[in-house]
């Protein structure tokens, strides 16, 4: 794994909620995100750190609420919106809660102020988002995993990004120390 920064450059983090935790799961490790932006602060001028995730409402207690809250604290920018609840064709509960479109235009209107954007999501709906950037001379580096059954990240995504960063590589880096009660309710998977 290269992960190829210059100290002077302008970074954003953009954080797919979501997407990283499932991925992270499937490797069988969790993220410490202080480690994570303390790794990425120190590759040059961290300029935003956004977390995108959609929260469950109406609900007495909902289980990312402590890290939406330790996040929101701890210097990310949260990106937040109630998740939708419908009856699919089959009649069967859903809920939905997708972040791409927040997470699209939070990229497009900070590239100006951006040298580097590190996107956490192997979803393939972004490659046009990374193409665009990327003809603002914007560099971008896609962090997932293709360790994972299935991999987690589309191809036509890494093709697209200037660097794919393993996530797995990461893990040494960016991984909870200590073992902590993992709550698969902690991150609700949403459907696209």
């Amino acid at each position: 794994m290269t992960m190829v920064f210059y100290s002077q450059e302008r970074i954003g983090l953009f954080i797919d909620g979501s997407n990283l935790y499932a991925a992270a799961r499937a490797l069988g490790f969790d993220i410490d995100y202080k480690r994570l932006l303390d790794l990425f602060a120190a590759k040059g001028r961290l300029i935003r750190a956004f977390y995108y995730t959609a929260l469950v409402e109406d609900q007495e207690y909902s289980p990312i609420r402590p890290l939406v809250d330790w996040l929101d604290y701890n210097g990310y920018t949260m990106v937040t919106k109630p998740t939708k609840e419908f009856t699919d064709a089959t009649g069967r509960r859903k809920i939905k809660g997708n972040m791409d479109i927040e997470l699209a235009i939070d990229v497009m209107e900070m590239a100006q102020y951006l040298d580097h954007v590190v996107l956490f999501s192997g979803d393939g709906d972004f490659r046009r988002l990374v193409e665009a950037v990327q003809r603002k001379g914007v560099r971008v580096t896609v962090v997932s995993t293709v360790r994972s059954q299935p991999p987690m990240v589309a191809d036509e995504l890494r093709r697209q990004a200037d660097t794919f960063v393993e996530l797995q590589d990461l893990e040494s880096m960016i991984a909870r120390s200590a073992p902590v009660h993992r709550d698969d309710r902690a991150m609700p998977d949403f459907d696209d």
